[in-house]
């Protein structure tokens, strides 16, 4: 009998022993440590679905003449701006708003990319070219890369035309009444279905007005 409790006692051991191994085991492969972030990051995803910001028109109206100077020095190793200058490796930009593009500087050898692109430097198309030259007109012989700033592109217009055009500025569309409004409501509209679903999720309904006929037909 000895020997026969000492053999089951030695197997009861022995399973305790591997159920504990494996116990251990298992802690190590399941119970990991989470990963502090989930998945891969896109970058630039944030920016695509960003809000869309001012329009040129409103940026112009606010812009600074001052800074836009500032902003303008960066481009005077290759630029001159004042009345009769010289042109450089760019042309003289005096007066050069509303002026054809590629075309304003008399003696200055534009590349075809800019005197063939046609139109007139007006706002629009002088922050087309600030943003991206080579965008604007492949081929180009600029080779800045341009202004991602639209308030410095803002204020360097500015202050190119304060110098020689003095072109008018576009006026600020008001935004009408009733987009804001629709707006608005488009931003309420979430939180109520949010409070409606919460509601459904509780099993609460709010109450139906003891003088409400609920048996009606809908729009009678």
């Amino acid at each position: 009998m000895d020997g026969r409790t000492n053999t089951i006692f030695g197997w009861t051991l022995f399973g305790g022993v591997v159920a504990l191994g494996l116990s251990s085991i298992s802690g190590h492969v399941f119970d990991s440590e989470r990963p502090e972030e989930l998945g891969y990051v896109i970058e630039g995803a944030e920016e695509e679905g960003g809000e869309e910001g001012p329009s040129l028109a409103m940026l112009l109206s606010t812009a600074d003449v001052t800074k836009g100077e500032a902003v303008f020095a960066k481009c005077t190793a290759c630029h001159t701006i004042a009345q009769g200058g010289p042109n450089g490796i760019g042309p003289n930009l005096w007066g050069i708003m509303g002026k054809p593009i590629g075309q304003h500087a008399a003696g200055f050898a534009y590349s075809p990319a800019l005197s063939s692109h046609g139109g007139n430097w007006d706002f629009e198309n002088m922050d087309a070219w600030l943003t991206s030259p080579r965008a604007f007109a492949n081929g180009t012989k600029m080779s800045f890369a341009g202004l991602g700033n639209p308030e410095d592109r803002a204020n360097i217009i500015a202050y190119l035309n304060s110098m020689g055009s003095n072109l008018p500025l576009p006026e600020v569309e008001e935004v009408p009444a009733e987009t804001v409004a629709a707006e608005i409501e488009a931003v309420d509209e979430p939180s109520t279905l949010s409070t409606e679903a919460s509601d459904a999720s509780a099993g609460t309904y709010p109450e139906v007005a003891a003088d409400t006929d609920t048996t009606a037909p809908v729009g009678e």
